[in-house]
């Protein structure tokens, strides 16, 4: 990542529920300020909340500048966007309707900013879904908020970390209610927008996609359901016929024990535990929640907004911190991907220059 100023890009983040470990983590994340070289944060929330939790946190030395135009950005320092200037009744831990409303507040701001190309990236601290409920603001959680706001037909929950990538066909719905989602039609528009955003998003040249079964041992051949037979393998054998190079399904508990999941690009899971347990237990606390499939990058921490713990000082900026880093290199590879397009060769002669540099480390080391 190029880390001259005027290069340098622009990330924005919602500080999520006012009274969750969000600002705790911006906090941390960004008290190391060797993340300047790399990116100019912009903090959408209010000061008196950053100070309010970093008053609480002795150790850290974070400083920021406070700016209420979006064209006094400060490429040196983290920026604090104010969203609002009225006092605000901050209590840790506690589930209430200001930490949701201005949690909107911060989120609705940030998420404009990024639609209209004045951030590069966004990145979204924890919301509860209970406290953001509003008649301006109902939906269950971020995805399909932006999903909205972008205009586009579909994105994926994307669950990114080193090890793994699970994706999701369904998100927040009730179990009851997930075979009745299970078409042909979205899973093939779903392993379609993943296949593109492993090209376009991770520089993956030919990705390797894995469905899981809806049903236990993936149907047993119809016994246990005819999902599979009926509706998952169907979809995938079209997918491949529109160059998607996929597999399935696959029993979901078996795949994951026996770590099937490294010989795959991505994962497109049916419905949320059964990719999420999986994927939180696998990747080590070092999770991120990626929407494909926007014009923008947004991604997340894979945590909530923990209020058993927060303005305690101790919730781990792990998962925030792999968020920023992931954010980041999207940026990079979707700027990548587009300059491969104008110069075809270009992927070609980094490949013949990387060849030729072991070629000659070989020939020297001999």
């Amino acid at each position: 990542m190029n880390s001259s100023a005027e290069n340098k890009p622009v990330i924005g983040i919602s500080c999520g529920d006012l009274n969750g470990i969000g600002p705790e983590l911006i906090i941390k994340t960004f008290a190391d300020t060797r993340l300047l070289e790399y990116c100019t944060p912009v903090i959408f929330a209010n000061n008196k909340v950053i100070n309010f939790y970093r008053k609480s946190l002795a150790d850290i030395n974070f400083n920021f500048s406070s700016i209420k135009d979006a064209t006094r950005i400060n490429p040196k320092q983290v920026n604090v966007y104010n969203c609002w200037e009225e006092d605000v009744n901050i209590t840790p831990g506690q589930l209430t309707d200001e930490g949701g409303k201005y949690a909107i507040t911060s989120l609705e701001m940030a998420a404009q900013a990024l639609k209209a190309g004045k951030l590069h990236g966004l990145i979204t601290a924890p919301i509860h879904k209970k406290n953001i409920q509003s008649e301006n603001f109902n939906h269950p959680g971020h995805t399909p908020y932006l999903k909205q706001l972008f205009e586009v037909k579909e994105v994926a929950m994307f669950m990114v970390a080193e090890n793994m990538k699970v994706a999701l066909l369904t998100e927040h719905v009730p179990l009851k209610d997930v075979a009745q989602y299970i078409t042909q039609e979205a899973i093939l528009s779903k392993l379609r927008l993943i296949n593109e955003s492993l090209k376009k998003d991770f520089g993956i040249s030919k990705p390797k996609i894995a469905v899981l079964g809806l049903n236990p041992h993936a149907g047993d051949e119809g016994l246990l359901g005819k999902e599979e037979i009926e509706i998952i393998k169907p979809a995938i054998k079209e997918a491949k016929q529109k160059d998607v190079f996929c597999f399935g399904p696959y029993s979901a508990d078996a795949f994951f024990a026996r770590g099937q999941h490294e010989k795959f690009d991505a994962v497109l899971a049916l419905y949320h535990d059964q990719g999420l347990i999986p994927f939180k237990s696998l990747a080590h606390g070092e999770g991120v929640n990626y929407t494909a499939g926007l014009s923008g990058v947004r991604t997340s921490p894979d945590h909530g907004t923990a209020f058993d713990i927060a303005g305690k000082g101790i919730a781990d900026e792990t998962s925030f911190r792999a968020a920023l880093y992931t954010c980041l290199d999207i940026i990079y590879n979707r700027s990548e991907n587009k300059d491969q397009y104008k110069n075809p060769l270009k992927k070609m002669s980094a490949s013949v220059l990387r060849n030729a540099v072991d070629e000659k480390i070989a020939l020297d080391e001999s």
